[in-house]
């Protein structure tokens, strides 16, 4: 059969699309370019915003007038689809990737309670031939009150060093310039294994070839924990000058409502040290504005921390109430606010 994958999300969403696609060719399907081309759309969707959600669902109540439709991703997790569009063939969760040749040849739900301990080894077909997108682990240990990825992903299982090695190699061989490490925290990488994540890439930039790592996103109250060894292992030419440190708020009340571990001086601190041993080191940072419980002078103090720290890349969200998190049992702020304080924001990005 022809089958078109159809992603949403994260870098994390894409690895788990390469794989899905990886092993559909190796079962002897087709994996076409575009919903015309196919018999099957595979949908693998993401669970972070309302608005992504809005996205997700249009589009499958339109491509179902038309194709057989799978849903996977993390969107399976916090809602029922087939409440939304009961019409799908399959749905199938995140701990189900190596199941979806079996759903397709033989329609059915597949949902499991227990993860798939390792993902490297699966066969991949990269969307993009030069990048490589190795995933590090899955899950987090962290309980952030907005989330609802971790509903999705679940508690932290970190790969071993051996296998994220052997697969960084494999892309370097395949002609990878850029390996993107990911996971839901990269940050904690290693805690459940006795290892961290400076110890990963110093282990990784041993590896011959001309290639560039991108270390992907990181929690601040892990990255002070290995602040020190992890500065030092960015001195190599073969880790990108850049590091994505999520700060959500610049108030320390509404990052103790949000459940984030770091407080405000956690993340200036981490940034300072960073450009103090790297001055062209690049910092991306992450902002929820208009949390339930944030007032008008939280937010100023938000304003006051992208004007001091003057990230090079801020990722502005509007809060999204998901449901199943803890956020959503609290009452939102009006919509005009939140667009107010959104815009403020957008308008200091340089």
């Amino acid at each position: 059969m022809k089958v078109f994958i159809k992603t949403y999300g994260c870098k994390s969403n894409i690895s788990d699309s390469e794989a899905m696609a990886g092993l559909l060719k190796k079962q002897g399907h087709d994996i076409v370019n575009s919903e015309v081309e196919a018999d099957y759309i595979v949908v693998n969707s993401c669970s972070v915003k309302n608005a992504t959600q809005g996205k997700e669902l249009h589009y499958i109540r339109e491509i179902v007038k038309e194709k057989k439709v799978i849903v996977g991703g993390c969107l399976t997790k916090t809602i029922d689809i087939r409440k939304f569009v009961p019409e799908v063939e399959s749905v199938f969760d995140t701990n189900s990737i190596t199941k979806l040749p079996n759903i397709l040849e033989n329609p059915h739900d597949e949902f499991s309670e227990e993860k798939e301990s390792m993902r490297l080894n699966l066969p991949i077909i990269r969307s993009k031939e030069d990048i490589g997108i190795v995933p590090i682990g899955q899950g987090c240990l962290n309980n952030c009150t907005f989330c609802a990825t971790k509903l999705a992903r679940g508690h932290l299982i970190s790969y071993r060093i051996g296998d994220i090695k052997r697969a960084v190699e494999q892309c370097v061989k395949d002609g990878c310039k850029i390996i993107r490490l990911t996971s839901q925290d990269t940050g904690c990488y290693g805690l459940d294994i006795n290892t961290t994540l400076p110890e990963l890439l110093n282990e990784l930039v041993e590896i011959e070839g001309d290639f560039l790592i991108w270390v992907g996103m990181m929690n601040p109250w892990h990255a002070i924990n290995i602040l020190d060894p992890l500065i030092e292992s960015y001195k190599t030419e073969k880790i990108k000058k850049f590091i994505h440190i999520p700060v959500q708020s610049g108030s320390d009340k509404v990052l103790i409502d949000m459940k984030r571990i770091h407080k405000v001086e956690t993340f200036k601190e981490i940034v300072a040290k960073f450009r103090e041993a790297h001055p062209d080191i690049h910092i991306a940072t992450d902002i929820i504005v208009g949390y339930p419980t944030e007032e008008e002078s939280d937010f100023q103090e938000t304003v006051k921390i992208v004007q001091e720290i003057k990230p090079e890349v801020i990722n502005v969200s509007k809060f999204s109430s998901r449901k199943g998190t803890e956020a959503a049992k609290l009452k939102p702020l009006t919509t005009e606010e939140v667009k107010r304080r959104s815009k403020i924001i957008s308008d200091l990005i340089i």
